[in-house]
């Protein structure tokens, strides 16, 4: 934990007083003006620690430990004091002079040429390929990686990275109100480059945004600027070559998209190569991995590779969480009238939200690769782990963790595969890890808890006084749990600024009988897909929680279900009227919610949980976690003498292992426990919101199985996922609700869920999708179905 000793100017919402409404409703709520921490107490969340499993040596050296907490910096916010000089004159061109005065590490290109395209592994290609001409073989060579030549010449510029850096500043100036960089990290890379790391930063796909954001950082505080993966097509020629002078290796220029680009022979060697000799320079580099597809996970693969064959002695690896208060639109191509009519728009517009950028701890890969901490031994297809309990209701849990090779198709990086599968699992989860750190260490902005908690709190709306006082419940508890968020100040206007940001997705009113507004979610698919996006770092933040209240969820469900009068009822209240509090005689046993938990968590997306930590880890933390929350009570059953006087046993078991791991313990008889719902007045409102959180992502798995019947199968995968897509929207407009179970993204999801189930087989030569014979009856089917909505509180 880091020490504070107060609130930090550079974490407050900016008070908004022009063009607020002609209705007031910040003097209408009643409750004292309440503030709104970033911290609890006097120590700010710690965020960013590399795991303490698999790199424990890499924890224990914390750079900047002894370091005291420095505060947040806005980027927008320079001043005369960043730079070496006083004066009138320096306060009005102080950012050109700010710019000027950062180190630059210049990367000449000039020898680079040469030995990527005599590499091992492009020479390879090129002979597999037999495409260069006898007799003529280096031209005949020059002329096969012509569309490859540019990204290979890609350097850094000192003068134009400087030059680009001051306009970057003056766009985001216009768009944003801040963009915040925690100091505490920013010193931690700098101890880590002065001891000579190589360093790697690994992001989320979110944004084109995140790619000028980094280097940016990394430019402002005087550390290397990064060789920047970005899988963008830019059509215009100019905009290549000044990227290309940023460090921005590109998709090559007859490339439409990624995918396609991945299918040609010699792209995965070119780009190998080019990396191995970009960190045999000293570079540092920047890719961005892609949660619903993998896409980016081969470039962490290969250097992978790199350090297991000793090419390449060791990198750090740095996780890079970047939240927006709103997040930006995604274009993936840029041409010249688009990159125009973006800057003419900034003209007119007024800045909206903030940025907040973690720099996690850098780890050792070297570390993560050689000592085994991180096993893969336990991993098992998921059909082998649910298949069993969907089709014949065994009672029997096949142990283990989820498989996901469609991180890592083999068409990406081929000299990754082996016969027994093990490296590329290791390299796989080395990609899940990366995910989940880019994910756990991003802060918590105020549009996502006021999204979170309209989707899945206060759907049919909510006053502006209740959703005050929710959101000041659900900061504590997003503090609680050791993350960071971006805000702090006054309630009213951490809910005004939020609201403000979300306006076009929201329906406000101002009621006559009412004494402040009335705000609900804006019933349109653009309008909850945004939210939903908003709120997906909240899932992230209570997943255990989430998961463990979908398994309360499903046994309550099946105990009303199974007719058993008085099953759940109060002994205050006769018949079907329950008022106040309930009294629920229902008993949860643990072992059955535990494997509810278990069975639950394989269906999550990548990037929910650690692959290091074991899938009965994380049903342990679900149910321990609803303790916590007040959810469940935990019971003994009844004993004949109490749990803890050995002297009244009968007999002691003993038992023989040479399990190092092995312990005493294990001989006795495990406790029998089991759990009751809590009575608190604010018990079932949390349990229901905790359920909802994942409803969004178990209702578009149940959609997708009720939609098989209509695929017009085999079909190859991207055509399969549009047809899906069309499947949940069709469905979403038919029921005017649950529009956030129909997004691309969350159809891409539900297709791979299911061919890692084995409902949807694909083929290795053609890649087409087809329906498994298993799965064309329908009565399998309502099986898949049945189980997935158990899961679902509605």
């Amino acid at each position: 934990m880091e020490k504070v000793d107060g609130l930090n100017k550079e974490t407050v919402v900016p008070s908004i007083q022009q063009n607020r409404p002609a209705l007031s409703w910040s003097v209408m709520i009643k409750e004292k003006l309440q503030t709104l921490p970033p911290y609890l107490g006097k120590f700010r969340p710690n965020v960013g620690q590399c795991c303490h499993q698999c790199t424990p040596d890499s924890l224990g050296k914390k750079h900047g430990k002894n370091t005291p907490f420095l505060g947040f910096r806005n980027l927008l916010s320079v001043s005369e004091t960043d730079t070496r000089y006083r004066g009138w004159l320096v306060r009005r061109v102080c950012c050109v002079l700010f710019v000027s005065g950062r180190k630059v590490y210049p990367s000449p290109a000039s020898s680079r040429l040469d030995k990527v395209c005599q590499s091992n592994r492009v020479q390879e290609a090129l002979t597999a390929e037999h495409k260069a001409p006898d007799g003529g073989g280096s031209q005949g060579q020059l002329i096969r990686l012509s569309p490859y030549l540019p990204l290979i010449k890609t350097c850094i510029s000192p003068g134009l990275l400087r030059f680009v850096g001051w306009v970057l500043l003056k766009i985001f100036g216009s768009m944003l109100w801040s963009i915040q960089v925690n100091l505490n990290h920013v010193e931690a890379l700098h101890t880590a480059s002065q001891q000579g790391s190589q360093l790697v930063y690994v992001y989320m796909r979110q944004s084109i945004m995140d790619s000028a954001l980094i280097p940016l950082v990394l430019f402002c505080h005087n550390l290397r600027v990064p060789y920047t993966l970005c899988p963008l097509q830019i059509n215009s020629s100019w905009i290549r070559s000044v990227l290309q002078k940023l460090g921005v290796v590109l998709l090559p220029r007859n490339a439409l998209t990624e995918q396609d680009t991945e299918m040609d022979s010699l792209y995965s060697p070119v780009m190998t190569s080019l990396i191995l000799e970009l960190l045999h320079e000293g570079q540092a580099i920047s890719v961005g991995v892609s949660w619903e597809s993998g896409q980016g996970g081969q470039w962490l693969a290969c250097i992978r590779q790199f350090i297991k064959e000793g090419s390449v002695p060791d990198v750090s690896l740095v996780p890079v969480g970047v939240t927006y208060d709103c997040i930006p639109k995604t274009n993936t191509q840029v041409g010249l009238s688009s990159f125009l009519w973006c800057l003419c728009s900034l003209l007119w517009r007024r800045p909206q939200g903030a940025v907040r950028i973690h720099l996690a701890q850098p780890f050792s890969l070297k570390e993560m690769c050689e000592t085994g901490r991180c096993r893969v031994d336990g991993w098992r297809p998921l059909q082998d782990l649910l298949l069993p309990k969907i089709l014949n209701n065994r009672a029997d849990t096949v142990f283990g963790q989820r498989m996901m090779t469609w991180l890592l198709p083999s068409h990406y990086v081929p000299e990754l595969i082996h016969p027994d599968q093990t490296e590329r699992d290791l390299s796989i989860a080395l990609i899940l890890h990366l995910i989940y750190s880019a994910a756990a260490c991003k802060a918590v902005m105020s549009t996502s808890l006021v999204s979170s908690l309209l989707l899945h709190k206060h759907r049919k709306g909510v006053c502006v006084s209740a959703l005050c006082r929710d959101v000041a419940w659900l900061t504590e508890e997003v503090l609680f749990r050791n993350k960071d968020v971006g805000f702090g100040g006054s309630l009213v206007e951490v809910v005004y600024h939020s609201l403000m940001l979300l306006t076009p997705h929201l329906s406000i009113a101002a009621i006559s009988s009412r004494k402040d507004p009335f705000i609900a979610p804006h019933p349109s698919l653009a309008a909850t897909l945004s939210l939903s996006l908003h709120a997906q770092i909240v899932i992230h933040t209570f997943i255990t929680e989430a998961v463990g209240a979908c398994a309360v969820s499903a046994m309550l469900h099946e105990v009303a279900s199974s007719g058993v009068s008085g099953s759940i009822r109060s002994d205050e209240v006769e018949d079907e009227q329950v008022k106040g509090d309930m009294e629920f005689a229902v008993v949860l046993c643990q072992s059955e919610l535990n494997e509810r938990v278990l069975q639950l968590c394989h269906l999550l997306p990548p990037g929910f949980m650690p692959p290091c930590q074991s899938s009965q880890s994380f049903a342990l933390d679900a149910v321990d976690s609803l303790v916590r929350c007040g959810i469940l009570i935990m019971e003994e059953i009844p004993r004949e003498f109490p749990i803890c006087d050995s002297w009244k046993k009968d007999h002691l078991s003993w038992t023989t292992s040479d399990d190092q791991y092995h312990s005493d313990s294990d001989c006795e008889e495990p406790d029998l426990r089991s759990y009751k719902l809590s009575q608190p007045t604010q018990c079932p409102e949390m349990l229901f919101f905790f359920c909802s959180l994942l409803a969004g992502h178990l209702r578009t798995l149940c959609w997708t199985t009720e939609g098989l019947e209509l695929l017009n199968t085999p079909l190859p995968e991207a055509q399969c996922v549009a047809q899906i897509h069309s499947h949940l929207c069709d469905t979403a407009n038919k029921n005017k609700r649950h529009y956030e179970s129909c997004s691309k993204e969350a159809a891409r999801i539900a297709v791979r869920t299911l061919i890692d189930l084995g409902v949807l087989l694909e083929e290795q030569q053609s890649r087409n999708i087809f329906l498994s014979p298993l799965f064309q009856l329908a009565e399998n089917r309502q099986k898949l179905y049945r189980f997935i909505s158990q899961y679902i509180y509605s």
